[in-house]
């Protein structure tokens, strides 16, 4: 990893699990980290415990992926605050077990894991020097159509809907290095990690809450840290992690054609 201090760090889905593993940990290294959530009992005790950690109390912003007004709020809000964000982390992410439509019109699970931050990053991006996106191997379940987000709607089925938002993460972070070369951006499988996204999600959990394989928040947040902070020469812009070595995904989530679709869609989505 380089010696890293005082770069500015932005972690959405920071409140808790690897959001909040990776804050500290970065926190602790010198990055002045800036926590994004949706929940502010939680962000606040969150922000708490990075200043327990580390002697210093993390800038927090709240914000609701569910609203991409939200979204456009955060956003102003950063780019008033830092004239550079060195590190955008897009973790924040969800599973939804039932489903649901967005405000905005979308289904809620493709909008707060991909559609926000998406959105967000856009916005951002000419502020960023490097996005480290919180994808997972449950993109392989993905069965993508840029013609219609909604599509998860038609028949919901909550893994399918995860794993479809989870391979536009893959393919958002691949088309991102190529829409803008000046950022580096990078996508990472964090493992099955045993934090509050598994507990508070049954399907999840039923057979796996008490599974010895189940990570720690902290081994899920090591390859997003090393992401955050590895010399770029190392790394493949637009490439896909696990366990801090670069891994091979199907063409689902490679295609390039699919990816600009998606890109192309998601735009028009956010406005």
């Amino acid at each position: 990893m380089e010696e890293v201090t005082g770069r500015v760090v932005v972690i959405t889905g920071a409140s808790s699990g690897i959001g909040l593993s990776a804050a500290v940990a970065l926190a602790r290294r010198g990055d002045q980290v800036v926590l994004v959530g949706r929940d502010p009992a939680r962000l606040a005790a969150a922000a708490s415990e990075v200043r327990d950690a580390t002697g210093t109390l993390p800038a927090s912003y709240r914000a609701d992926f569910s609203t991409l007004d939200d979204v456009r709020t955060l956003a102003a809000h950063l780019r008033t605050a830092y004239d550079r964000i060195d590190v955008l982390a897009n973790n924040a992410g969800a599973i939804v077990l039932h489903p649901a439509t967005t405000v905005d019109g979308y289904e809620l699970t493709i909008q707060a894991n991909h559609l926000a931050s998406f959105l967000l990053t856009t916005l951002l991006h000419d502020r960023i020097g490097r996005t480290v996106v919180t994808a997972s191997g449950a993109y392989r379940w993905g069965n993508l159509d840029p013609r219609d987000l909604n599509r998860q709607l038609e028949r919901y089925v909550p893994f399918l809907a995860y794993g479809t938002s989870k391979q536009a993460n893959i393919l958002f972070a691949g088309e991102a290095a190529r829409q803008w070369p000046g950022m580096l951006s990078f996508s990472f499988h964090p493992g099955a990690v045993r934090t509050r996204f598994y507990n508070d999600n049954r399907l999840i959990a039923w057979g796996m809450k008490h599974g010895p394989f189940l990570r720690g928040p902290d081994k899920g947040a090591e390859t997003l840290v090393w992401l955050a902070t590895a010399d770029p020469a190392r790394l493949v812009n637009g490439g896909f992690y696990y366990d801090k070595k670069p891994r091979r995904v199907s063409p689902k989530a490679t295609d390039q054609a699919l990816a600009a679709a998606l890109w192309k869609a998601s735009e028009q989505a956010v406005g």
